[in-house]
């Protein structure tokens, strides 16, 4: 449905790491294994998202302000954000027993990061002894992994995660898919959604590729730590419809 690129089984048999992780990113001549196909290529087409702030109207419209991100409301639906030193830098939406965390960075004007991006992700999940698939997904190439996790209890299990992105005009979205939605993939439809209709603000300042795009909060959230139980949000709140509660969540969730 979306080509964006050819599957591994096109590559030359002599390409015996999947991703190609242990290839320079320079991708010279000499390389042997299609590496250089794999890096340094153009943004795919977005016709679904998500979107560039200049291609839609008004970006506020069904969408949570959080400055780098205009994320879609969805009922029922609760919103963490992920903090890394006063710094907030991804979100994640909740949705029953699924969840979709969104993290935006900066990249290069005419190159896309994510072939990049999936090759690192990968090889250090294999790295910490986890596995991973790559496959053409509804929202294109995509990470199904497999990742080895330490359970409340001590005991160590295994969490079940999707890693979609896309490459937009001097930004990369990358989704962390967590729960139902990626043990069953088929049940993430609202989570893929909110993940096309997501819009991204770059802006126009100068950033180096790969910096994160920071977030803000909404004017009138307020941060609840992991733990503490919140009360049900006001009627006529501008979240009514649909986010319960805003909290600090954290970046990997047991999937039971």
């Amino acid at each position: 449905m979306f080509g964006r690129r050819r599957k591994k089984s096109e590559e030359p048999e002599g390409a015996s790491d999947e991703f190609g992780t242990d290839g320079s990113e320079d991708g010279g001549p000499e390389v042997g294994d299609a590496e250089v196909s794999r890096v340094k290529l153009p943004p795919a087409p977005r016709p679904d998202g998500p979107w560039d702030v200049s291609e839609v109207g008004d970006p506020s419209t069904g969408r949570v302000d959080l400055g780098g991100l205009y994320v879609p409301g969805v009922e029922g639906m609760e919103l963490r954000v992920e903090v890394a030193g006063d710094a907030i830098v991804a979100a994640t939406i909740v949705l029953r027993d699924s969840a979709v965390q969104l993290q935006a960075f900066a990249a290069p004007r005419r190159e896309g990061i994510w072939e990049e991006v999936r090759a690192e992700v990968a090889a250090g999940i294999t790295k910490q002894g986890g596995m991973i698939d790559e496959v053409e997904g509804p929202l294109g190439w995509e990470l199904r992994a497999q990742v080895p996790v330490q359970l409340p209890d001590g005991k160590h299990g295994v969490q079940v995660v999707r890693f979609v992105g896309v490459d937009g005009p001097r930004w990369f979205l990358r989704g962390v898919i967590s729960g139902q939605g990626a043990v069953q993939p088929e049940a993430a439809g609202l989570l893929e959604q909110i993940f096309r209709d997501t819009v991204i603000v770059r802006g126009d300042g100068p950033m180096a590729p790969r910096d994160p795009i920071t977030l803000k909060l909404p004017d009138d959230a307020q941060m609840v730590p992991d733990g503490v139980q919140q009360e049900t949000v006001e009627e006529g709140s501008r979240f009514a419809g649909g986010i319960d509660k805003l909290q600090r969540g954290p970046e990997v969730t047991e999937v039971r």
